[in-house]
């Protein structure tokens, strides 16, 4: 399995990467990107199985970048990861076409939609 972590926050990619590495396997893959332009560029080269995508990047956000994924690779699964429980966010992950939305508050709760089969 492969995992792509999107944050802008050098720390907060450290944090998921470490969060991941105790709950898959020896021979799963994480690979990491700092905003949602590098995050599409990455993801046409590995398609990884599973997004962990952060919301508020510069200069291209993980709304705009889970869309544009979504649009070329439909069978992505993407996970928005952010600080904002706002409603409007959670609306605008969904019309995105992203299978969950977990607050940073929440990340023990990744691990398990990870291994899940959506």
């Amino acid at each position: 399995m492969t995992v792509m972590i999107v944050d802008d926050n050098p720390k907060m990619r450290l944090h998921l990467k470490l969060l991941l590495e105790r709950h898959l396997a020896n021979n799963d893959k994480i690979c990491e990107c700092s905003d949602g332009g590098e995050a599409i560029k990455m993801y046409h080269q590995t398609e990884p199985d599973w997004v962990l995508m952060d919301v508020a990047m510069e200069p291209v956000n993980g709304l705009t970048a889970t869309e544009a994924i979504i649009k070329s690779h439909p069978q992505a699964k993407i996970v928005i990861v952010t600080q904002y429980d706002d409603p409007e966010y959670r609306e605008a992950a969904k019309n995105t076409g992203a299978r969950a939305y977990v607050l940073k508050e929440d990340l023990l709760d990744i691990p398990g939609i990870v291994k899940s089969v959506f």
